[in-house]
C-alpha cells in the first residue's frame, strides 16, 4: 500500500519536473543582444505566421514527430525559413533519418546561426535562421557522410521551394 508520504513526495517530484521546463524554456535570444537582419516586434510576427510557426520559430517549440509535409518532401529545390525566405537547406543534403523531422547533412553557406541549448537537461546545438533568429531545429552528430551531421529541422518553421522545370 502507497503511504502519504511516498505519495507527497512523488508528487514533488513530478512537480519540480515540471516546473524545470517552464525555467528554461524561455528562449536564449530573449536575454541577448542578437541582432539580424530581419527584426520585428512580437505582434508582427504573431500577425505573419501561423500559431504553430510562431510557437516553433519565436518560441523554440517544436512539432509532433512526422506531422511536418516537409518530412516526405522528395522534390529538388529549396528549404527555406517560414519567417523570412531565408534560402536554409538544398534538396540535395535532404535524407531520411527515420526521426520524423526533416533531417540534412549540411546547410546552404551562410545560412544559419548556433547557439548553445541547456533546456530539458541536456546540452544540444540549437540552428536558428541567420536571417530573422528564427528556431529551426537542433544539430546532432549521428548523421550521414559527408559531414556526420544531422541537422533535424522543424518542417513547419521551413516552407519548401521547388526548383523551376528545366527547360529541355
Amino acid at each position: 500500500m502507497i503511504d502519504r508520504r511516498f505519495l507527497l513526495t512523488t508528487a514533488a517530484g513530478l512537480g519540480g519536473l515540471l516546473s524545470l521546463k517552464w525555467l528554461t524554456a524561455s528562449p536564449a535570444r530573449a536575454a541577448s543582444d542578437e541582432k539580424f537582419e530581419v527584426m520585428k516586434t512580437d505582434e508582427e510576427w504573431r500577425k505573419q505566421l501561423t500559431p504553430q510557426q510562431y510557437e516553433i520559430l519565436r518560441k523554440e517549440g517544436t512539432e509532433r514527430p512526422y506531422s511536418s509535409p516537409l518530412n516526405k518532401e522528395k522534390r529538388k529545390g529549396t528549404f527555406a525559413c517560414a519567417g523570412c525566405d531565408n534560402p536554409l537547406f538544398s534538396s540535395e543534403t535532404k535524407f531520411d533519418s527515420g526521426t520524423g523531422w526533416p533531417s540534412f547533412w549540411q546547410p546552404l553557406q551562410n545560412a544559419v546561426g548556433e547557439r548553445k541549448d541547456s533546456t530539458l537537461g541536456m546540452v544540444r546545438t540549437e540552428i536558428h535562421c541567420r536571417r530573422c533568429g528564427g528556431h529551426l531545429g537542433h544539430v546532432f552528430d549521428d548523421g550521414p557522410k559527408p559531414t556526420g551531421l544531422r541537422y533535424c529541422m522543424d518542417g513547419f518553421a521551413m516552407i519548401f521551394k521547388p526548383a523551376a522545370p528545366s527547360a529541355t
